[in-house]
């Protein structure tokens, strides 16, 4: 791995980056399965297809999803099979026009024109074969006009090999070319993060892009993935919940020249609305699924990156530090401390609550400008059990 190797920084992970084995395992203890992992692959399994022929329907796409030993196999494959063939019907071409078998010519006659001149084995048309499909040279091996049948099967083999080169060579270029390729260089903070903004519960994450070629019109979203029970007793294991995000200038379309923070309100909408911070350590099936979408710049191919945070990957009352800053007149990005975040002042109770004690969270504000944090934060607990600061947040 790249950050094991110290180039890339242990405070983030890159979306398609291997988890780093001395980090705790979430799955195990909080939940059977995470929905989509933190590198972004989906932990979905599909099992008992039945109609394994709709697979064959879209060749091309299964060769592309085919993992790399396969392709290479089946590419290796295709170009043997091909030489093979056609150097076993060129060596019955041969032995029908009575090539291989030696003439002894007697004084004045002419020489037998072969169909196929220095063909005098299997190994011989073999190397004709081989010749013939991939242009190399004929050399001392040529087609005569002898027999037409000898050049229709040249023709043929031409049109077998382009056709060959086009699927496998497309095949080849298509894994190399894939949109989640670029999505390597797209990255998610290690861990999400609860805090004030503007007066508000806010659910918050940093995404950043390594390169400094750009994703045109991206976009981002996110769902919370969470077991429910529908008021008719149906369970329903995997429920997704789109919520919306937002950024700084409003909406999901980013401009991600520069690492941005992306959040989203806790409001009376939001599935994140009762969530304690209680929760976070004891809830089981909360997922938040984060998917990074747009346009490769120098490519024009569409790509995609996800990641995930289960409820114990959220801090509480935390807020990512600032990495940017102006340099030698331009902006200069710390990505050292890209996943890095401090503690500040929270309510430790749940967005509901904190719209039910606005009143209370006014008199808080007024208060910043009259007397210390600390004596605020405790006559405020004192005023309200619910409504209270973190000790740990006002070191």
């Amino acid at each position: 791995m790249l950050s094991r190797k110290g180039i890339i920084p242990e405070e983030y992970v890159l979306t398609r980056l291997a988890e780093d084995p001395a980090e705790p395992r979430y799955r195990a203890r909080e939940r059977k399965a995470r929905f989509v992992s933190k590198k972004g692959n989906c932990n979905v399994a599909h099992k008992n297809i039945r109609e394994q022929g709709r697979f064959l329907q879209d060749v091309f796409t299964t060769l592309v999803d085919l993992k790399w030993p396969h392709t290479l196999l089946i590419f290796t494959m295709s170009f043997l099979c091909s030489w093979l063939l056609f150097a076993m019907v060129w060596w019955l071409i041969a032995f029908a026009h009575g090539d291989l078998a030696p003439v002894d010519l007697a004084p004045g006659e002419g020489a037998i024109v072969p169909c196929v001149t220095s063909i005098h084995s299997f190994s011989s048309a073999f190397l004709f074969s081989i010749e013939v499909q991939v242009t190399i040279g004929f050399g001392g091996r040529m087609v005569t006009e002898e027999c037409p049948l000898a050049i229709l099967i040249l023709i043929v083999q031409n049109i077998v090999g382009l056709m060959i080169n086009a699927i496998m060579l497309g095949c080849i270029f298509m894994k190399t070319a894939q949109a989640h390729r670029r999505a390597e260089t797209l990255i998610f903070s290690k861990h999400a993060v609860i805090a004030l903004r503007q007066g508000r519960l806010c659910f918050m994450l940093r995404v950043g892009d390594l390169r400094k070629s750009m994703i045109i019109s991206a976009t981002i979203h996110m769902q919370v993935v969470r077991k429910t029970t529908s008021p008719e007793g149906e369970v329903v294991p995997l429920h997704q919940v789109d919520i919306p995000m937002e950024n700084g200038v409003g909406g999901n379309s980013i401009f991600l020249v520069a690492p941005l923070i992306i959040y989203h309100v806790i409001d009376a909408n939001s599935p994140l609305y009762d969530l304690a911070p209680g929760d976070l350590h004891h809830h089981q099936d909360l997922e938040i699924i984060v998917i990074l979408e747009g346009v490769v710049e120098t490519t024009g191919i569409t790509t995609q990156a996800r990641t995930s945070y289960l409820a114990d990957e959220i801090l509480w009352g935390q807020r990512f530090v600032p990495i940017v800053s102006e340099e030698d007149g331009r902006y200069a990005v710390d990505y050292s401390k890209f996943g890095n975040t401090i503690k500040v002042p929270t309510p430790l109770c749940t967005a509901r609550q904190l719209e039910e004690d606005r009143s209370l969270l006014d008199a808080l504000t007024l208060a910043t400008a009259r007397g210390p944090l600390r004596k605020r934060s405790v006559a405020v607990a004192k005023a309200k059990p619910r409504f209270s600061i973190s000790p740990d947040s006002l070191s």
